[in-house]
């Protein structure tokens, strides 16, 4: 896999890869709820959800774990599996997805 880079415009094949990839960083890094993914990215709620339900396409497993006692969907997702994806190499380039991606 090729280094991301800031410098040339992604293709829309390209950004929903890295997108991918930097929602399923920051879930295992504790940005766990859609809220919290719309405010450290400033992606809309719509793209942040589409992102998280996605993810199973690259074989990573995310799963939403409610909060006992509470409603309206209250809880966090967690990553069961990354996949063939190597969790190192994207936590090692999570900086330069998310610059490419405009988000940092």
């Amino acid at each position: 896999m090729t280094q991301p880079s800031s410098k040339q415009p992604l293709s829309k094949t390209r950004s929903s890869f890295y997108r991918r990839l930097y929602v399923a960083h920051l879930i295992d890094q504790g940005v766990a709820s859609v809220p919290a993914l719309i405010e450290a990215t400033g992606m809309p709620r719509r793209t942040a959800q589409d992102t998280i339900k996605s993810l199973d396409e690259l074989d990573i497993i995310c799963v939403f774990e409610g909060q006992e006692g509470e409603r309206h969907n209250i809880g966090r997702y967690v990553l069961e599996s990354w996949g063939a994806i190597d969790r190192r190499w994207v936590k090692e380039h999570a900086t330069r997805l998310g610059e490419a991606l405009g988000y940092c």
